[in-house]
């Protein structure tokens, strides 16, 4: 490994470290971003912070130049009660780092700070870079990345940090929650009267169950309607309950839109449906890009993500590329291995000097 490879790995680990000990779930990161601002300043990196987001520019930056944007969240959900240990101790052994956020998106975040701390002084740069460490990712809350874009210089295209084993998550399911209401009639459990709104809820789920889109992704697959939840404001077990509530957890991918699956479910049901957002839209970024082609000539491979990140609220090009395992996030002892730090520094590294 290079020497200053071993330096910036060896910087990453610490700084993760000192995040897994701050708590930091969605719209409680003041103390990790604190942390990120020091590490910063203590490294002479210029930033500036909005809320929890902390960003900052290369030091000769070109308003003439086209940027890149790095991008990771420092955001976690809570802890699963299954941990055996302290999540926020960070817990080293055999080469592994144990903690919440480790994997989920920590070890991403600190790979980028330190490629982005790699690139800063450089004066021959053909892009721009700005790193933004952003919050709420977790909840896709509208405080974080969605907050910063406005602000920020017009962007070619994005790296965004999540784990993906350093291979190229080109595009993404889009994610639409859907809440629906099915209508009855109140009336006494203990004799004929009323309707029952949780038995046209239930005809209503069972129409949604047998519903095919059919269009499949080459990359994303087909889409997906899941139901994930159903319930009544009913209290007393003696009422025949009006209303019935339930969600459909929906995931789209690129050859539909939000709004073409709605009026195609609203075809199949009688209740009434409506959208929380429909912000987190599916998206791809074309294998020709050149920041794809890129990680191509380096050997990596490329895949359709079935999860959604901020890569789903920019509206530029975006590669979804970073360090650990999508399967170990918001699990018991969460893990991310040193070497895999060190080697999403590496590609990262490799991957810009591509197109610096």
């Amino acid at each position: 490994m290079p020497e200053h490879l071993k330096i910036l790995t060896g910087e990453a680990v610490e700084l993760l470290k000192e995040l897994i000990s701050i708590p930091s779930f969605s719209r409680e990161e003041q103390g990790t971003a604190t942390l990120i601002e020091n590490f910063l300043q203590q490294k002479n990196m210029a930033f500036t912070r909005s809320g929890n987001n902390v960003i900052a520019r290369n030091r000769y930056f070109d308003a003439a130049k086209a940027t890149i944007l790095l991008n990771s969240h420092h955001d976690t959900v809570k802890p699963d009660p299954g941990y055996t240990r302290d999540p926020f101790v960070a817990f080293e052994e055999n080469g592994r780092i144990t903690g919440l956020g480790s994997n989920d998106a920590g070890a991403s975040l600190v790979s980028l700070i330190n490629v982005f701390r790699h690139f800063y002084e450089s004066t021959e740069l053909k892009y721009n870079l700005v790193l933004a460490a952003t919050a709420e990712e977790e909840i896709s809350g509208t405080g974080g990345i969605e907050s910063v874009i406005p602000f920020l210089p017009p962007i070619a295209f994005a790296l965004v940090g999540e784990p993906t084993g350093m291979q190229m998550a080109i595009a993404e399911r889009g994610l639409m929650v859907l809440d629906c209401n099915s209508a009855g009639k109140a009336g006494h459990a203990a004799r004929d009267e009323g309707e029952n709104a949780i038995y046209n809820a239930l005809e209503d789920i069972r129409a949604v169950r047998d519903l095919r889109l059919e269009r499949e992704s080459p990359l994303l697959g087909k889409s997906r309607l899941t139901v994930t939840v159903i319930e009544t404001t009913n209290k007393a077990h003696n009422v025949v309950p009006a209303n019935c509530h339930f969600v459909i957890d929906t995931r789209i991918n690129e050859l539909y839109s939000f709004e073409e699956v709605i009026e195609i479910i609203r075809g199949s049901v009688k209740c009434e449906i409506t959208p929380r957002s429909t912000r987190l839209r599916s998206s791809i970024i074309p294998l020709d890009h050149p920041i794809v082609a890129a990680g191509t000539g380096l050997g990596l491979d490329h895949y359709g993500s079935p999860t959604t990140s901020d890569k789903a609220l920019m509206p530029f090009p975006a590669l979804k590329i970073g360090p650990g395992d999508s399967a170990r996030s918001h699990t018991a002892d969460e893990y991310i291995y040193i070497n895999e730090i060190a080697g999403g520094i590496d590609i990262y590294t490799r991957l810009l000097n591509q197109v610096l």
